[in-house]
This record gives structure tokens, sequence and C-alpha cells, in this order.
């Protein structure tokens, strides 16, 4: 045989979804969640991952990245991160499952996983897709007065919850 293929696994992807909305800047919480996107685009850049980065904040969501192979330049973007805005979490989470079914259909064999980072400060949680893909979501509302609607929000989407402190 002439070619050998590195790898007989299938792919993993990795889609990220970072709520960047003014609230996420109260208290640290953006801060902390870099610290932890940090580590995990180390991760994904170690286990040759692919990455898709979605930002939800001011009007509308904004994509990063679209499933490439995890770079070292995702860093550079990372402490260029800053937050503002509305929370448009629940168009970012309609048009990543769009997304995630294209992709499936697109790379049958691919693992795909999903990170939702948000302190769940929205105004309503309705109309939530189905995005039929595991994954976390990351709870980084901090402060003297929490809502506590990221744990709703998680058990909407039918994602593990775990609050940044427990990670």
């Amino acid at each position: 045989m002439l070619f050998h293929l590195r790898s007989r696994t299938a792919h993993e992807l990795w889609l990220v979804i970072v709520d960047a909305s003014a609230s996420t800047r109260r208290h640290r919480a953006l801060t902390d969640a870099k610290g932890l996107l940090a580590q995990l685009f180390d991760d994904a850049y170690r286990q040759r991952a692919r990455m898709a980065l979605l930002t939800a904040s001011g009007q509308s969501p904004k994509w990063q990245v679209q499933g490439l192979k995890a770079a070292k330049g995702l860093v550079g973007w990372l402490d260029s991160l800053g937050a503002g805005g509305g929370t448009p979490l629940v168009a970012a989470l309609t048009e990543a499952g769009d997304w995630l079914a294209a992709r499936r259909k697109r790379y049958p064999a691919e693992q795909q996983r999903l990170l939702v980072i948000t302190d769940g400060r929205l105004k309503e949680i309705g109309g939530l897709p189905m995005l039929d893909c595991p994954g976390l979501l990351v709870d980084i509302e901090r402060g003297p007065i929490k809502l506590g609607r990221a744990q709703a929000l998680a058990l909407g989407l039918q994602l593990e919850y775990r609050h940044i402190d427990q990670l």
C-alpha cells in the first residue's frame, strides 16, 4: 500500500459558543471564561481536533472559526475578545444547530461536541433548537444576585451543566 492513513479514528469537531454580552463583564465572568477557553484551545490543538467558534454579542452571532484544525492563532483572538451589547444566544444556538446538521451530512463519521459558555442572562429561554449534539454548558454567572437561568438553559438544550467554579 502506497499511502497510510495517519489515523483511522474519526475526527472530532468541537463547537464552542461564547456568550460575550455586556452582562458577562460583571464580576470577571468573561475573564474566567477566557482562562477556560485558553485551556480548551490548547487541548484541541494537542488532540488535533477541529474547532468551530461562534460568539453571541451585540445584535447577532458571529462565526470566528468554522471547522478548522485548532491552531495557536486562537489565543490571539481570545486576547482581543471583549464583551458588550445584547445576548443573541438563542440565535447563535439556532445557527449552530443548522451548521452542525449540515456538517453531519458532509462528514457523517465526525464526532461532534458542543460547549456553551454563558451567564444565562437571557430575557427569554423559549424557542430553543434541538442540537442533536452531546455537550456541556458552563455557567459563568457571578455576583451576589444570581438568576440561575443557565441551569434551565442547559436542561432545555439537553446539555450537561457545570458552573465554572466546578471545573
